[in-house]
């Protein structure tokens, strides 16, 4: 893997981690245990990184190449929601650092990529002893999970507005 100088700016980018500072020392021995527990791993264009349904523990950062996600629909066909590339700073499987419960979509490399992967139970050990990295990630998570709760409602009405103007108009 990389070494720490050349990880270290791609961390702080990451929405997760753009608290922190690469100029401060505090933060920088923080990302450095952060970075110490990290492991890279390379898929080949068409590989699953991550399956919808599967369990999982592992956050990913995509550190180079192109990645779809990709959702399931209830008739069992494949929908692509995004198509995302290393240079958008991409991050994926952020709740498997609080919760081991299943993906919600498939990630997809539609390039050969890298991805950073911590494990939630690495995750966990650091903010153990260092609960300023608890504290900064997590609120970063919860307000992202705040924001796709927003948008699903959202999508809800919309969704509950369509359907109950079709019905109307059949009347």
């Amino acid at each position: 893997m990389d070494n720490f100088e050349t990880i270290l700016p791609k961390l702080i980018k990451i929405e997760l981690f753009s608290d922190f500072s690469a100029e401060d020392e505090n933060d920088r021995r923080i990302l450095k245990l952060v970075y110490e527990n990290l492991t890279i791993k390379n898929f080949k264009k068409g590989d699953v990184i991550i399956r919808e349904g599967d369990y999982g523990d592992l956050f990913y950062i995509l550190y180079s190449g192109e990645v779809q996600v990709q959702r399931n629909t209830p008739a069992g066909d494949v929908i692509a929601l995004a198509n995302l590339n290393s240079e958008q700073n991409i991050f994926f499987g952020e709740t498997a650092l609080i919760s081991d419960d299943t993906r919600s979509a498939t990630v997809r490399a539609t390039k050969d990529c890298s991805c950073i992967i911590l494990s939630s139970k690495k995750f966990l050990a650091i903010c153990d002893k260092e609960p300023l990295l608890g504290y900064r990630v997590l609120l970063h998570l919860a307000k992202r999970m705040s924001q796709t709760i927003r948008n699903t409602n959202s999508d809800k009405a919309t969704l509950y507005e369509a359907l109950f103007s079709e019905i109307e108009g059949d009347l």
